[in-house]
């Protein structure tokens, strides 16, 4: 991977800190959103196991620092600090697959600022990717109510990011992707049969179907490229008892679904599971669940990976303390504009949480010893249990165990059943379900 894929004045502000001597400074960046996006209740972190690995290749070819020299982007001396350039600092974060709050420090970075400086861009590009999509899949998780969840996103969106919302939208708790490149990367189980294309191809319905059964009966036949309920019928008198599957991707799916499953049914094929497709979001999912309909599975493309339920979480990445050139402390910075503001200084979280359920979180930043104790301590003298939600990804440039999406997948089932209380896991519009109670903050 390039680390072009960054925005120019990150190179600009580099340049002027090697000409002044900042760029070794030791400083500590963060990653937080000052806000959850409209209406939402919950945040569900992703991309953090992808970033990691991106941060392996994280450096700058000669070819590259060629062309940047030619345009002026970055002077000699900028030049050779790029020509050995490898990230060195350390990483700790929220674990992928957790909840998170606004102003969450999800993602800590120590290292030199110049260091530190040039992650900007790829922190948040991935982050805030990776997140709007795992935090819409949950959405949606909730509404399915157990019912299956396929992603197919990958004709609405950019190639490369197609893989990256799979991998997302499966630690989420989708159950299968369309795109296979995400599952030879991550191991995601794949699904997919046919299009409106493939029965449009052979002389009939019936040719159509009867083409792709010869593979098995475990295979899903598409009833609505005609008229659905005649597709219905001859999906039941081709494939017989032991059809896998049938997809409706078109009219009232609800009203579809019960005349199918009436119709499968009378003729025996009550194990034969019903797919719906069709721009598909929570909302409509969460409909068809409430009302009964007999859909077993739900394939969902463009409301995920780009569509209205593809809400930014909009991730800022501020630097919050750098050494003073005079004494070595570190000195805290923040950012003091009108609803821009940040504090000041690397935290330190704790959760408090009862009975298992998330119900704040708490920051102090790091200056005297034994703030951290008395945090905790404060926190049981409530009666909640203390929780440290983060973990650390990176030290001194080496990694501390490799990103794994099913851990991740394990421990977002585990947010959503047991950490995110009952109330927050409706989708109408809310306050975020928890408070994050930072140094400066009382609410």
């Amino acid at each position: 991977m390039t680390a072009l894929l960054t925005d120019h004045y990150e190179l600009t502000m580099l340049r002027t800190f090697v000409a002044d001597g900042l760029a070794e400074a030791p400083a500590t960046f963060e990653a937080f959103a000052r806000r959850l996006p409209a209406g939402r209740r919950f945040g569900l972190l992703a991309g953090t196991g992808r970033l990691m690995e991106l941060l392996r290749d994280f450096t700058f070819a000669s070819d590259e620092i060629e062309w940047l020299l030619e345009r002026d982007v970055i002077d000699d001396a900028t030049a050779r600090y790029l020509a050995d350039f490898r990230f060195t600092g350390s990483i700790r974060g929220y674990r992928e697959g957790d909840l998170y709050l606004p102003h969450s420090p999800v993602l800590t970075v120590d290292a030199p600022l110049g260091q530190g400086l040039l992650l900007e861009t790829l922190v948040l590009s991935v982050l805030n990717h990776d997140t709007a999509v795992s935090s819409a899949a949950a959405r949606m998780v909730l509404a399915a109510q157990g019912a299956g969840l396929i992603e197919m996103g990958s004709r609405r969106t950019h190639e490369r990011s197609a893989v990256a919302a799979a991998r997302a939208a499966y630690i989420a708790g989708f159950t299968t992707t369309s795109n296979l490149q995400a599952g030879r990367d991550f191991g995601i189980p794949t699904a997919g049969t046919a299009a409106h294309a493939f029965v449009l191809a052979y002389p009939s319905e019936a040719d159509a179907f009867r083409a792709q059964l010869k593979r098995g009966p475990a295979t899903t036949l598409l009833v609505d490229t005609f008229d659905t309920s005649e597709g219905v019928r001859r999906a039941i008198e081709i494939g017989g008892p032991t059809l896998d599957a049938i997809r409706i991707d078109s009219g009232d799916l609800g009203e579809e679904a019960r005349a199918a499953r009436a119709a499968l049914d009378a003729a025996g094929n009550v194990a034969t599971r019903i797919v719906a497709t069709g721009d598909l979001n929570e909302h409509r999912i969460h409909d068809f669940v409430a009302a009964g309909a007999p859909i077993d599975a739900f394939g969902v493309g463009t409301e995920l990976v780009s569509g209205g339920s593809h809400l930014t979480p909009g991730f800022v990445y501020k630097l919050v303390a750098i050494a003073d050139p005079a004494t070595g402390r570190m000195r805290h910075v923040a950012k003091q504009s009108i609803d821009k503001t940040s504090t000041g200084g690397r935290k330190t979280v704790r959760r408090g949480l009862r009975d298992g359920a998330l119900v704040e979180e708490r920051f102090v930043v790091e200056e005297r010893p034994g703030q951290v104790e008395g945090l905790e301590e404060s926190l049981r003298d409530e009666g909640l249990d203390s929780e440290d939600p983060t973990v650390k990804y990176l030290a001194d440039g080496e990694e501390c165990g490799a990103p794994d999406v099913h851990a991740a997948r394990k421990r977002a089932t585990a947010a959503l059943a047991r950490t995110l209380p009952a109330a927050a896991r409706v989708l109408e519009a809310g306050k975020p379900f928890a408070v994050a109670r930072r140094p400066d903050s009382t609410e």
